[in-house]
């Protein structure tokens, strides 16, 4: 359960956070590799980085119980598989009809979170969803020519549904620190990708994993540490106080940072139509609402 005194902090530090969710689509579009390439690459030195801060700085335990590692290894093969779909979503279309693709995961979680924690489905939540999906709709219907990018994008959307509800069940369980979950979680994603990579890229796929070009590096690091190591363990972290739904409406800002972003940066905008803004407008009503309809459940049933 969400408690106010916790919960307020806690959605003060997950919008912080979906600021630097936001820039890893920007910083993707700075990486000559295909998707499944960049994402070997920052899972593993992600899980690297996050060993080395867990055994070495936090002298914390690195293995958790055995059962405990092949959950960790299972929800980082989904996380490898939702950001393959994000950068390739990216790759096929452009960063905003990504970000805004991603944006249904509240739909998704209003579903996926009830089935997984055996709760009933909060109408509401539902609802909130749907306002969401009808911007999508829109989006989609003005933006014909990047369908395939689209619905990669609500592909990686139903995958983002799905793991923040199974790390919230390992986190609030097992008492794993965060890090490690981080770790394994990658250890699962990277191999995922290197599965998945000639399947993807061909047989020249592994070959090509190691044509780096200028500064594919400094990106690469900056995905691995910052967007991945820091905000991941911080996500679990948050998701101790807040649910998955919550966390995941949130993330519906993300379209709106990275879309500013991208017309700053790239001059996205020029190629977008009103359908799109109008779609967006849906997507960041339903995150308002969100936290307004909670307080009022809340002081309905304090009133009762």
């Amino acid at each position: 359960m969400e408690t106010p005194s916790a919960s307020r902090a806690a959605y003060l530090q997950l919008h912080l956070l979906v600021v630097i969710f936001a820039s890893t689509a920007v910083i993707g579009q700075y990486i000559s590799f295909s998707a499944p390439a960049i994402v070997i690459w920052r899972t593993l030195f992600a899980a690297i980085g996050g060993a080395f801060l867990v055994g070495v700085v936090l002298r914390c335990p690195l293995l958790p119980p055995v059962a405990i590692v092949w959950r960790l290894l299972g929800i980082g093969a989904i996380v490898g598989c939702h950001w393959m779909c994000f950068f390739g979503a990216i790759r096929l279309a452009n960063i905003s009809i990504c970000l805004a693709g991603m944006a249904t995961m509240s739909f998704f979680t209003a579903f996926t979170e009830p089935w997984i924690e055996k709760r009933r489905v909060r109408p509401f939540e539902v609802l909130l969803g749907l306002i969401a999906l009808s911007g999508i709709l829109l989006v989609a219907g003005f933006e014909r020519g990047r369908i395939a990018g689209l619905a990669v994008a609500l592909m990686g959307a139903f995958l983002a549904a799905v793991f923040p509800v199974l790390n919230r069940a390992v986190v609030r369980g097992s008492g794993v620190h965060p890090l490690t979950m981080v770790v394994w979680e990658m250890a699962g994603a990277c191999l995922v990708c290197l599965a998945a990579l000639p399947l993807l890229d061909g047989p020249a796929g592994y070959a090509a994993l190691f044509r780096w070009q200028a500064l594919d590096w400094l990106w690469i690091l900056l995905l691995a540490l910052v967007c991945t190591v820091f905000s991941h363990a911080w996500h679990i972290r948050l998701l101790r106080h807040i649910s998955a739904y919550s966390a995941n409406l949130a993330g519906n800002l993300e379209p709106v940072y990275g879309i500013l972003a991208a017309a700053l940066i790239f001059h996205e905008h020029r190629d977008l139509h009103p359908g799109f803004f109008a779609g967006t407008a849906a997507i960041l009503s339903a995150n308002i609402l969100h936290p307004l309809l909670i307080h009022w459940q809340r002081r309905k049933r304090m009133q009762e």
